[in-house]
């Protein structure tokens, strides 16, 4: 998967799939909704990079691929830091486990401001790479600003009150770390990783984890 134009069409594919299976089972849960949905967006955003790996090599207009290429950089490095904090803020119950995913969330909106004000001034680019897409938003300090975007995007989850979103969150600070280790130049491309891992464990965790239920109240006698 992202290895190719057929990996990104083909894997994006299964995540919309998987994505849909996530909406199946958010029945009394509305609080989900977003989360449930958020495969399909990536699994969108996966099978958008097709049209940027065949813009490069030639298949589709250069007006097709550059269009491509910037939704492709905005939802990952943009709209992603932001979206994950914020999406999970609203699964956790009102109370400490909430408030605790704040910083988080502003540090998201920060670290999505600074990439898309590099993006707006640098001029991206992308070219191909080995097995992957190389793409240069003009960045400074980039092994920091990297640093603080897996902090805004993973903490959430490791803070969390469910044990399934925990231990998701602690298999994916560990393969995001190793994508940044092994090929910093393809981090970007190489993330539809991390959207697989993503929606596979939202759709186990809604599969999985009961709807809250009400307890209705108790009626006495002396209350009719």
């Amino acid at each position: 998967m992202c290895f190719s134009p057929t990996g990104d069409l083909v894997g994006g594919s299964v995540v919309v799939v998987i994505g849909i299976d996530a909406c199946l089972h958010v029945k009394g849960r509305p609080e989900y909704l977003a989360v449930a949905a958020l495969p399909i967006v990536l699994g969108l955003h996966q099978i958008d990079e097709t049209f940027v790996w065949w813009w490069l090599q030639g298949h589709v207009s250069q007006s097709i691929g550059h269009v491509a290429m910037w939704i492709y950089l905005l939802f990952a490095l943009v709209v992603l830091p932001t979206l994950v904090p914020l999406m999970f803020f609203f699964v956790e119950p009102r109370g400490p486990r909430r408030r605790r995913i704040v910083p988080f969330l502003l540090l998201g909106v920060v670290v999505s401001a600074i990439l898309l004000e590099a993006m707006l001034v640098g001029h991206p680019s992308v070219k191909l790479g080995a097995y992957h897409l190389a793409y240069s938003i003009g960045l400074h300090h980039g092994v920091a600003i990297i640093g603080l975007y897996i902090v805004a995007t993973c903490s959430p989850l490791l803070l969390s009150g469910f044990r399934t979103v925990f231990w998701f969150g602690v298999a994916n600070v560990a393969a995001v770390i190793a994508l940044v280790l092994l090929c910093a130049s393809g981090f970007t491309s190489l993330w539809c990783f991390y959207a697989a891992l993503l929606s596979g464990a939202i759709a186990l965790h809604l599969r999985y984890v009961q709807p809250r239920v009400l307890k209705a109240p108790r009626v006495t006698s002396g209350s009719l």
